[in-house]
């Protein structure tokens, strides 16, 4: 392609401007570029394409609810039949009680909601000295202000200055050290403490056996909020409709995004305890002045209606689930090639092979994405890892193609 005008998140656009991947079309777990040429979409886009591509039920949806009202705000008493709908569907299958869903366009924009309704809520009980947010290193959740300020990578954070204050992480995979961490700060001034299942575009770590059974219990011992990151890991693609199901974890809230639609049309949420919207719900004079003007978009909930009939039609959460093993041992087996460090996974429809610091000193970690989408495979860059979630239709001898392409890349470095 010729030179764009496009500005690329996360990119070196010095190197991009020139350079770009051209994808034009896709059907069921596989894309095409311009050139016609197809590839196994091993990472489902960004997470999210859990039912695949080219999926007509969805699009169709989405087209009917736009005849009959394309677009309306949910502000005040506003409100529209898919936006109801969906909102009562999601309550329902959360594992939290007296559920209550607030929705946004995208991930980030949960995570800022989660953050700002967790310091509200504890000004509307009479704490407002409540403020402070705990999360983990390495951890992601988006780019938004209050998601940078949580982050855990540090290289999301550098060059932006100050970011929002009273904010704090612990180490990713340490129980205790968020204990030491609570009485330090002191808890009655913390707001709440977030964490991803499995932690995703920080490297993708699945938890440590019994992690999050025991932040969870120690969240409640010192009656803090307990906010669970699902936005990659909803939706089936670690087994279960939220991603905390198979922990036991009734968290105070969850943010979701990604796989609630496929990708297909941008929506996110947070799904609030009972708990947590009492104050806001039962009690006169606590509005929450928060919101993103597509809130409740009829169209996007109609097209995430749809996806979700599909997940529960075609039984996603337990075919993933089915397919842990198969994508685990894909990737294991290359545990022993001399130019990996370690591989990660077993959780879900998720993994990571990390390069030894020698490749990766070498830029090998480029060469090898580059290498492996030459093989006709999508795989994504995670700090010293390459990732891969494929989409929740994918088959054992697609999950045996992305093994075959990472064996010949890592030959070929």
């Amino acid at each position: 392609m010729s030179s764009t005008d496009l500005w690329h998140p996360f990119a070196d656009m010095h190197d991009v401007k020139n350079s770009q991947f051209c994808v034009t079309k896709a059907e069921g777990s596989w894309i095409y570029d311009d050139a016609g040429r197809r590839y196994l979409d091993g990472t489902a886009s960004l997470w999210y394409a859990n039912v695949g591509h080219g999926r007509n039920e969805i699009v169709e949806a989405a087209a009917a609810q736009m005849r009959e009202l394309e677009s309306y705000f949910v502000f005040n008493d506003f409100t529209n039949p898919p936006a109801e709908k969906l909102a009562t569907r999601l309550a329902e299958l959360a594992p939290v009680e007296g559920a209550k869903v607030f929705f946004t366009t995208g991930g980030g924009e949960a995570i800022d909601t989660a953050a700002k309704l967790a310091r509200q809520y504890w000004s509307a009980r009479g704490k407002p000295e409540r403020t402070h947010i705990l999360s983990r290193g390495n951890a992601y959740h988006g780019t938004n202000g209050m998601g940078t300020s949580i982050g855990g990578i540090d290289a999301n954070q550098a060059g932006f200055g100050r970011l929002v204050p009273e904010t704090s992480r612990v180490p990713h995979d340490d129980a205790e050290a968020l204990r030491s961490a609570i009485e330090t700060i002191g808890a009655e001034k913390i707001a709440a403490f977030f964490a991803e299942p499995v932690m995703g575009a920080g490297g993708l770590y699945p938890p440590e056996p019994g992690y999050l059974e025991a932040v969870a219990k120690i969240c409640v011992e010192h009656d803090i909020l307990f906010v669970a990151d699902s936005v990659i890991c909803g939706f089936g693609r670690v087994g279960s409709w939220f991603g905390v199901e198979r922990w036991g974890l009734q968290p105070d809230m969850i943010t979701f995004a990604k796989g609630v639609t496929s990708g297909y049309l941008p929506l996110g949420g947070v799904v609030a305890s009972g708990r947590v919207a009492a104050p806001f719900w039962d009690e006169p004079g606590h509005p929450f002045r928060h919101g993103a003007t597509y809130s409740g978009h009829p169209t996007v909930a109609a097209a995430a209606l749809a996806n979700l009939d599909i997940i529960e039609r075609e039984q996603l959460p337990a075919r993933a689930d089915a397919l842990e093993k198969p994508l685990h041992e894909a990737l294991l087996s290359l545990a022993d090639h001399r130019a990996v460090a370690e591989v990660r996974g077993g959780v879900g429809l998720l993994g990571a092979v990390e390069l030894t610091p020698e490749v990766l000193d070498d830029g090998g970690l480029p060469r090898l994405q580059k290498k492996i989408r030459e093989l006709g495979v999508i795989v994504r860059p995670l700090g010293k890892a390459l990732a891969v979630s494929p989409p929740l239709i994918v088959t054992e001898e697609e999950i045996g193609l992305i093994g075959e392409a990472f064996r010949e890349g890592l030959d070929a470095l």
